[in-house]
């Protein structure tokens, strides 16, 4: 059986970004919201993202060509029952990262909490 670390790596951004942007629509935030969120913590732009999309790339392409912002690492709390400051697979914890952001962004958190000081 695959490990949940295999399981987040095989996983395409493709089939989980529409569920990310129903989660922040439903709480009155903005796809335009959602993409800075991404673009803050990826480096990617519209364009890179639909490429991303389009080209069904896994979590693990996703992240390859990513340009993780230094202030990252200052993401911390539970999301889907992980500690994520304390996941120890590096690419799993980008993944959990991602989750946090777009999490707080449909709790309705201000944009520059969000963005760790960005």
């Amino acid at each position: 059986m695959k490990s949940h670390d295999e399981r987040m790596a095989n996983i395409t951004f493709a089939s989980v970004y529409p569920h990310y942007l129903a989660k922040v629509e439903k709480k009155g935030r903005t796809k335009e919201e959602l993409h800075r969120v991404i673009e803050w913590l990826t480096g990617y732009n519209d364009e890179k993202l639909q490429q991303l999309i389009t080209a069904k790339a896994t979590f693990e392409d996703f992240f390859k060509d990513a340009a993780l912002h230094p202030n990252s690492n200052l993401i911390t709390g539970v999301i889907c029952g992980y500690r994520v400051e304390e996941i120890e697979n590096p690419l799993t914890q980008k993944v959990r990262y991602l989750d946090k952001l777009v999490d707080e962004l449909a709790k309705g958190r201000k944009m520059e909490k969000i963005l760790r000081g960005a």
